[in-house]
């Protein structure tokens, strides 16, 4: 299939998007002041719709990593004493600037990231929740007093903050990825040395500056922006003064953090790498399965652990679905995501675009059919056309591994028990999707599926609110809802003497 040539020219005028980016700290944030490299080091941000240098951050070094971990570690003890309804507010403060900034967020994030602009907007909506939910949260951290059970004692049960943490966030959701995190640490009282993604950066650096206007202390928030994260996270794990580490990434390198997270005994939250299954039932409303398919599939052009990796379907309606999906993803309009008419942005880097084409010419070579897209889109930038693949053999290597693209490989199952069986043979374990009319059937599926959410006829199900995470390769830990607050925090026992006892 031919590949068309993607629009790339802004809506934006060029004057708006300089002077955001102009307002954009460029060093690194270490005890609440904007500093240079110690070495004076730099490195570019790119825009992944044209290629081109939009912005050049100081570097940090892992002597900067530890002068951050210094400052953190400095205000820790008065930070953690700051009362719970002062931290609450700075983060209410936090949620009502972002909001009200909404559209810098935005952009910023297009240009960095490639994502339009209307999905940019949402993810701003949703990453400032996380701050508006911790907020909330920051004065309901119960502990709990009671008689021991034989009557001798009481028991007095009190949460502590766990101490300075290290924050890693990637490049796919900029904003959210860094409120996530940020915003529960801050509920609880922790200390942060965040370290932004090189690929994107520019989003954290605003947020980091937007928070401090919320009147977080100096110190409490340090932002290291590196081109090298084994130089920040290095020397930092090290370090018997970091006491958790959060991490959101690809499995291999949680690995690797996790084995150097293991000489201090450090906290860790890993949020890895996902294969989601996105399972239709014979019985299902197709057409609300397409609508979902269309959400857990492009969002963020694919480009999210989350986004649905395995189209499972029954055999008897694959046909119809597949078609109805190829169609929708045919009629989706590929461009720079600052131009009003974009439903789909560019890739992430030349690099991304290339891994995705190979999975798609793989699974081609190996029988598959591109019912529509197949292939890069020509011209300047790192565009991918959108794509299903239909009769997919089920040992395809595109099945089996995160393709973190628009592309939907479509295969077949027979029985409940085979879209069970198939969804399972994954070693990751994040988000999985089920449609069907029968309540009992999606009780039935959740309960052997193994993933640590599952969307019952729904195609988005990340929310402030709810637990995220997975199991198996995909990590461990959550981040969000009620048990997003209990990851930064440590657990103490008082034993007191029983005040009647003789």
């Amino acid at each position: 299939m031919t590949a068309t040539s993607a629009a790339i020219t802004s809506s934006a005028s060029p004057q708006l998007e300089a002077a955001l980016l102009a307002s954009v700290p460029t060093g690194l944030l270490i005890g609440g002041q904007w500093r240079e490299a110690s070495d004076g080091g730099t490195f570019d941000v790119h825009d992944p719709a044209t290629g081109k240098v939009i912005a050049t951050l100081a570097s940090a070094t892992s002597e900067d990593a530890v002068a951050a971990l210094d400052a953190a570690d400095a205000v820790q003890a008065s930070w953690a004493r700051t009362p719970p309804r002062v931290r609450a507010e700075i983060l209410r403060r936090g949620f009502d600037l972002v909001t009200a900034r909404a559209e810098d967020f935005a952009l910023l994030m297009t240009l960095e990231m490639g994502k339009p602009l209307a999905e940019a907007r949402g993810e701003v909506a949703y990453g400032a929740e996380f701050l508006r939910w911790f907020s909330e949260e920051t004065v309901r951290d119960y502990g709990r007093y009671l008689t021991s059970p034989e009557g001798k004692n009481k028991i007095l049960v009190q949460h502590k903050p766990v101490g300075p943490c290290l924050l890693i966030t990637p490049w796919n959701f900029p904003l959210a990825m860094a409120t996530r995190k940020v915003a529960p640490a801050v509920a609880a009282g922790c200390t942060m040395v965040l370290k932004p993604a090189k690929l994107t950066p520019l989003t954290s650096q605003l947020f980091a500056q937007t928070m401090m206007e919320a009147g977080l202390p100096a110190g409490v928030l340090n932002v290291v922006s590196s081109s090298s994260a084994s130089g920040i996270s290095g020397p930092l794990l090290k370090d018997s003064r970091l006491r958790k580490v959060s991490f959101t990434g690809s499995t291999p390198v949680g690995k690797r953090l996790m084995a150097d997270a293991a000489q201090n005994v450090l906290r860790t939250s890993m949020e890895l790498g996902g294969n989601a299954p996105f399972i239709v039932f014979e019985d299902a409303d197709l057409d609300r399965a397409v609508e979902g398919a269309m959400a857990a599939k492009m969002r963020n052009m694919g480009e999210a652990c989350t986004a649905a990796n395995r189209f499972l379907v029954q055999e008897s309606v694959v046909a119809e679905f597949t078609e109805k999906f190829a169609s929708a993803m045919a009629a989706l309009t590929t461009g720079r995501g600052t131009e009003p008419t974009t439903q789909v942005g560019p890739l992430i880097d030349a690099g991304a675009r290339d891994d995705v084409h190979a999975l798609v010419s793989a699974a081609v070579d190996a029988g598959a059919v591109a019912v529509t897209g197949g292939g890069p889109v020509d011209g300047p930038g790192y565009f991918y056309q959108p794509t299903v693949l239909g009769n997919v053999p089920n040992g395809a290597a595109i099945l089996g591994q995160e393709i973190f693209g628009p592309v939907a490989p479509v295969t077949t199952f027979a029985t409940e028990a085979d879209a069970i069986r198939l969804a399972n043979a994954s070693e990751y374990g994040l988000a999985s999707y089920v449609y069907s009319r029968d309540f009992n059937r999606l009780l039935r599926v959740a309960e052997q599926i193994e993933f640590g959410m599952v969307g019952f006829n729904a195609g988005v199900i990340s929310n402030a609110a709810a637990p995220f995470g997975g199991v198996k390769q995909s990590g461990l830990g959550r981040e969000g809802g009620t048990e997003g607050i209990a990851e930064y925090t440590t657990t103490q026992y008082i034993g007191i003497a029983d005040p009647y006892a003789r």
